[in-house]
């Protein structure tokens, strides 16, 4: 799901800034991708919708694949890239916790 074309500068802007106080949740170390990484994500963007991920893996062209598969794999969108740092969005369909603005 490509929320990020859907969502203005505002909202992502917006939540950039709530994603700054945030620590990171789920750590992906050396050895990259698993099936149990992209449950574990998805898991926390169903409790919390914004969550931080910290990819230490290899150089900037395989985290960022890294980053794009999880955002693909958990149906989330990749709000933010910053070094080795993430930020997944995914707006919980029954009680969302996050309210975006103009939405």
């Amino acid at each position: 799901m490509n929320e990020l074309a859907s969502l203005t500068g505002t909202q992502r802007r917006y939540l950039r800034g709530l994603a700054h106080g945030r620590e990171v949740i789920v750590q992906i170390g050396r050895s990259g991708w698993s099936a149990g990484l992209s449950r574990e994500l998805d898991g926390a963007l169903r409790t919390h919708e914004l969550v931080k991920v910290r990819a230490r893996v290899g150089d900037r062209e395989a985290r960022d694949a890294l980053l794009d598969r999880l955002a693909t794999e958990t149906s989330s969108t990749l709000v933010q890239r910053i070094g080795n740092v993430g930020v997944f969005y995914r707006r919980c369909s029954d009680r969302p916790r996050i309210i975006l603005p103009g939405a």
